[in-house]
């Protein structure tokens, strides 16, 4: 289904008007469809792709550029299309090296339906994971400069990845978000942060809202906490889709432990979930 111009627009105003609102949100992660619509009726106000949920759904491991950019925009596109949220993409590190390569995806993201899109300065490469900094930057400004071209605002988020790749520099990290901010990202966002005063650092380091990721000690934050020390939006992650890949685990290693198919009572009733699917996106 393709989105009319009116209806991306208003899921781009909504989108934007999200992280200026008081406290803060969490954006749900879908990785296909039909999670898609099941968290559609839950009441989240947003949703997002997740790199790591499309990966594993493919049956290869995320962070290492081995889902390539028509994958991750068609996963984008059947994500958009089964819902009326605004959806935002995890779009890595933009699919390329090059500014040039960067800005392109997010032309073609826009082109999707989408109406956000993160840029990371990772690699993809474990003998360089980190772009260096004037690169970083680079890399951001062509997004924006994208983005800036449409006739809607899509909302580029800059991630500062040192943190999920064994550069745990603070200063590095608040450095290049502060760059991040100066090339114009309406978003900035740092993975992985050891804990809450370092979110606490991050979010008075910078005057553009701030996104956070619910994983390891953060988890363990509220909602309300997390905006008390000044996060706007809080994703989710990969963590729904690792709980459903953590149930049938569970569920098939019983059965061939037991030959019991007890763990079978925990699923959603058919009739319950065909009514989701059944609703119009």
């Amino acid at each position: 289904m393709q989105l009319s111009t009116e209806d991306q627009r208003r899921r781009a105003l909504a989108f934007r008007d999200l992280h200026t609102a008081p406290g803060a949100f969490v954006i749900a992660n879908a990785w296909d469809a039909g999670t898609a619509r099941l968290l559609s009726g839950l009441g989240f106000a947003a949703l997002a792709t997740t790199s790591a949920g499309l990966a594993f759904a493919l049956g290869r491991a995320d962070g290492a550029n081995l889902v390539d950019r028509d994958e991750a925009l068609a996963n984008a596109r059947a994500i958009v299309a089964a819902t009326e949220l605004p959806v935002a993409a995890d779009l890595e590190n933009g699919f390329g090296r090059s500014p040039q390569e960067v800005a392109e995806t997010i032309r073609l993201a826009a082109a999707t339906g989408l109406v956000g899109g993160s840029i990371e300065d990772a690699t993809g490469r474990s003998s360089e994971p980190i772009f260096p900094f004037e690169a970083a930057v680079e890399r951001v400004r062509a997004a924006v400069a994208a983005a800036r071209e449409l006739d809607f605002p899509f909302t580029v988020t800059a991630r500062a990845e040192n943190f999920l790749h064994g550069r745990p520099d603070l200063d590095d990290t608040v450095r290049r978000l502060r760059a991040f901010e100066a090339a114009g990202a309406d978003v900035l966002f740092a993975p992985g942060l050891p804990d809450a005063e370092a979110v606490r650092t991050v979010c008075s380091a910078v005057s553009k809202p701030v996104s956070v990721i619910a994983a390891g000690p953060i988890a363990e934050l509220t909602v309300d906490q997390l905006a008390e020390l000044g996060a706007r939006r809080i994703s989710v992650g990969s963590a729904f889709a690792r709980l459903a890949l953590a149930a049938a685990q569970r569920s098939a290693a019983e059965i061939l432990r037991t030959g019991g198919f007890g763990s079978f009572a925990g699923a959603v009733p058919m009739a319950e979930i065909n009514a989701v699917m059944e609703q119009p996106a």
